[in-house]
């Protein structure tokens, strides 16, 4: 029977984190396993934006040259699989996957991104990354001067057209219900001509996930070029939380500034622990926690 290896670190998650950090690892000829189920949650976006060097890149494009080049240091293996269970064990960490195999390792990397969980409107999950958006900074110039919605309410909707004001001055706040507006928040989106609707969406128009009006339940049809909308996520991967790994109150896994976790040896990076939610802050995340991995494991050793 072969012996199963004990690897250094396994990554769970293959995208923009979990590759920068199995790179810092694999320079320092650290055994690495990246398990990665294939499905990113920014595969429907046509181009990411606002990364040096990738400004206008297809997102896949970025994470195939990664992968090529994270690959090219031997000491770091990739296994398409996805990780379905974890357990703490006398070497450290196991993970059990899908298609039936188990490995174990020192340390734990989470790179699982977060799961975004859709509002019952037809056509809003066809025009999710593409014309229905969720970060100005990583879309909106291409947006500019546009007429464009924002689909949220209370603090976040006014967060969002606070920064939004500044790359159009055609927008209009989307609450599908009552709003839930300060006093001297209404009276700054009323300064900006920020006009604010109640009524309920019901369907989002579109042609191949370009936005071409919000439908409402009465009836009532808006045109728009894009939408900002604020959703709801989960965890990916529940197998963090079931190590003893804490989640913050917004629901994010709970780090230090050096990436750990609430769990010994458990380390997270990427969309699954931090608000920015952006390809350039994911490739730091993951560059960071690949070097305090390995700082981790110098120092046991050493």
């Amino acid at each position: 029977m072969k012996e199963t290896p004990l690897f250094d670190a396994i990554v769970i998650g293959g995208s923009y984190a979990g590759l920068a950090a199995a790179m810092s690892l694999g320079r320092s000829m650290k055994t690495v396993l990246i398990i990665d189920s294939g499905k990113p949650c920014n595969r429907q976006t046509p181009h990411s934006h606002n990364f040096i060097t990738q400004d206008g890149e297809k997102p896949s494009a970025i994470a195939e040259k990664a992968k090529a080049q994270v690959l090219n240091y031997g000491t770091v293996k990739f296994h398409s699989d996805l990780a379905l269970s974890g357990r703490k064990n006398e070497n450290g960490f196991a993970i059990a996957t899908q298609k039936g195999g188990e490995f174990e390792a020192k340390k734990l990397i989470f790179a699982t991104g977060i799961k975004d969980l859709m509002p019952d409107i037809k056509g809003f999950p066809e025009c999710w990354g593409i014309s229905v958006i969720h970060c100005p900074y990583c879309h909106g110039y291409e947006f500019r001067g546009q007429k464009t919605g924002i689909m949220a309410n209370g603090e976040r909707a006014f967060h969002l057209a606070s920064l939004v004001n500044n790359l159009t001055d055609n927008i209009t706040i989307l609450t599908s219900g009552k709003a839930a507006f300060t006093e001297e928040q209404r009276t700054k989106l009323d300064r900006h001509n920020i006009q604010v609707l109640e009524k309920k969406i019901a369907e989002v128009d579109h042609k191949n996930g370009q936005i071409k009006q919000v439908i409402f339940e009465n009836g009532d049809k808006m045109d728009f070029t894009a939408v900002y909308a604020a959703i709801p996520f989960e965890q990916h991967s529940d197998i963090p939380v079931s190590l003893g790994c804490e989640l913050t109150e917004q629901g994010y896994i709970k780090v230090d500034n050096l990436q750990k976790t609430t769990a010994k040896g458990v380390f997270a990076c990427g969309d699954n622990s931090a608000m920015m939610r952006s390809v350039a802050n994911a490739v730091f995340s993951g560059n960071l926690t690949g070097a305090m991995v390995n700082k981790e494991l110098t120092d046991e050793q050493f």
